[in-house]
Order: structure tokens, then C-alpha cells, then sequence
């Protein structure tokens, strides 16, 4: 048996209004600009992977090649900068976040000493104590270690 039919075509869908797509535009428009606030809100109160990560790992930073007797160097130790030097007492590390406004320091071959490029800021490379300039605490030491030829420093 064949089905009835009426003689009406069937019924199309009706097409989309001006107006409803306006009003999905808008909707669009509330959703994007509400991710794009909460979006680094989120990722600020939610630590990133790599700062759950456990401190302690050493860290290759170079050779005894790399940085003579009586050099220093400025390394990544993860997200933060070191300051490797080799002196006459052997490797010693710091920060190299400068204690005054939080520069990045340098070494000076010329003096021979750790310098701030921000406000001459000078540290002692044997102990990280301040030499000259408006820092007002030494800079915080860093564990290093001599393996071999190799240097390594552990983050903390």
C-alpha cells in the first residue's frame, strides 16, 4: 500500500532570521570575551606543570672549558638566571637576580667581579657579598658541582 499523501509540498525549514542571527553573533561575542578574561586568570591561579615540577634537579651548565679560570658566565637554571664564575677557590654559583631592584647581573672581566648593568651594583665572585653600590645583601648562593670536566648546578 502506498502512503497518503496530502497534496501539500512538504514543509521547509524556515529559514534563519536576520534578527536570530544577530542574536547568536552577540551570544558569540559575550562567550569570546569572557574566555579571553578568565583564560589567564585560570592559568595564573593554576600552576603551570613546570612549576609543580620538583626543585633539585642538576642541571648541565657547561665546562670548565667554557668558563676559565677567572671567568664567569650567566646561565638558565630553569626559569631563573645563575651566575657561574671560576675562581682560585674553585666553581662558585649565585643568583644572578641582583639584590637591589632585581637586574640581571653580568660579569666584568675587565675588574673582575659580578656587576649590575642597572646601578653598578659589584659582588664579590668568592663569596657574593656586595663590593660597591647600592645592593643591600649579598647575592644568594647557588649549589654547584664539578664532575669531571663538567659543571652542574642544582636548582633550588
Amino acid at each position: 500500500m502506498e502512503p497518503v499523501t496530502s497534496g501539500a509540498p512538504p514543509a521547509k525549514p524556515a529559514a534563519p532570521t536576520r534578527r536570530a542571527f544577530l542574536r547568536w553573533l552577540g551570544g558569540l561575542t559575550v562567550v569570546s570575551t569572557a574566555a579571553m578574561i578568565l583564560t589567564p586568570i585560570v592559568g595564573f591561579l593554576v600552576p603551570s606543570s613546570s612549576g609543580r615540577a620538583a626543585g633539585g634537579g642538576k642541571t648541565l651548565v657547561g665546562t670548565t672549558a667554557d668558563i676559565a679560570p677567572g671567568a664567569g658566565k650567566v646561565v638558565a637554571v630553569g626559569s631563573k638566571p645563575a651566575i657561574v664564575i671560576n675562581t682560585d677557590q674553585g666553581v662558585k654559583a649565585y643568583s644572578a637576580i641582583c639584590t637591589h631592584l632585581g637586574c640581571v647581573v653580568a660579569w666584568n672581566d675587565m675588574i673582575g667581579l659580578i656587576q649590575c648593568p642597572c646601578h653598578d651594583g659589584r659582588f664579590n665572585p668568592t663569596t657574593g657579598a656586595v663590593v660597591s653600590g647600592p645592593p643591600p645583601a649579598p647575592l644568594p648562593a647557588v649549589t654547584v658541582s664539578v664532575e669531571g670536566d663538567q659543571i652542574f648546578v642544582t636548582e633550588t
